[in-house]
Parts: structure tokens; sequence; C-alpha cells
């Protein structure tokens, strides 16, 4: 199984745009089960002082592990750039899932990683920390890294990316990802 994770709890982001394509073009090109993690539409109730104690974990956040994170062989991280870096809330929702079953969610795995951002640099530094911190759990990064800028530029009104140089990118990617 692949889980595309679109990086940010923000509704109605640019990344979860990129992530839905991603997820289309993952399922189009492979027979195993794809599926689309929305930060956005998850609950938020393991967000409290004792997360981080196994017998604490809530039903919701295991549910979401057991679903997605643990029987994925390979992510796709599409990440926006928030000040400079990725958004918390992936960093803690990997930080949740890590007090269950470490090993097991992201060791050995792969994992392809997607930048997006308005500005210039399609969140470089943001892929590098979060290359960082999925190498410390285990995780092998496909090295085809895809920063993309200027994100506004690329989609339709509706989120469609549009732009041929942008979908080349993205299809070469996903080809790097299955092969990977």
């Amino acid at each position: 199984m692949i889980t595309v994770i679109s990086g940010t709890n923000r509704h109605h982001s640019e990344a979860l745009h990129f992530a839905k394509h991603y997820t289309d073009l993952l399922t189009a090109k492979t027979d195993e089960p794809v599926k689309l993690l929305c930060l956005a539409n998850i609950a938020h109730d393991w967000f409290h002082p004792s997360m981080y104690e196994k017998q604490h974990q809530t039903p919701s956040l295991a549910a979401l592990q057991d679903e997605y994170i643990l029987p994925a062989k390979k992510f796709v991280y599409v990440i926006p750039e928030y000040n400079g870096g990725f958004p918390g809330a992936l960093k803690l929702f990997l930080d949740a899932c890590s007090i269950r079953d470490y090993r097991a969610n992201f060791a050995g795995k792969k994992a392809a990683l997607v930048g997006v951002a308005t500005g210039r640099a399609g969140n470089l530094r943001g892929i590098d920390q979060l290359t960082g911190i999925l190498h410390h759990v285990g995780t092998i990064v496909l090295p085809q890294i895809l920063p993309i800028s200027s994100i506004e530029k690329l989609m339709d009104d509706h989120g469609t990316i549009t732009d041929p140089g942008t979908l080349m990118a993205l299809e070469k990617q996903a080809d790097a990802l299955l092969a990977f």
C-alpha cells in the first residue's frame, strides 16, 4: 500500500490539490492500493499532554495509524512551506504515531517528498528538515525530491494542475517511487 499525505491541517490547501493529483497518478499507474490522508480531515483529540504515553493513545489516532501508516510500504509527503519549514501539524502527527509500534510505522519503508510553495525555493528547507526526521525513524527517502515553486501559477481556479512541466515532473517522480 502507498499512503499519500497532505501535510497540513489547513482546510482547502494547495498542498491537498497536489496530494489528490499524486494519488490519482499513482492509482492509474499501479494495482497497489493508494490512500490519501489529509491532515485537515482528521480528529485532533490526540493532542494532549499525555499523548506520548502509549496507554493514552486515542482510538482515533490508533485507527489512522492502523489504516494509513502501519500497512503502508511507501509514502508520499506533500508538504507546504510554513515559516521556512514544514507544518507543525505533520511533525506532531509523526510524533504521535511514534509512541505505538515505533519501528513498524516507518523503519525500512520508502518515501517520496514533494515540497510546494508560493515562493521560489519550493520548500527546499522543509524537504531537508523532513528528510532528516524520516532518516531518524528509519525511512528511506527517494533521492528525486520535488520542490515546486510559484504554485499559484501552476493551477487553474479549481485547483487543477495545468502546467505541463510540473505534470511531467510529478509523473517522473511517481514512476521513480514505484520502481524504488
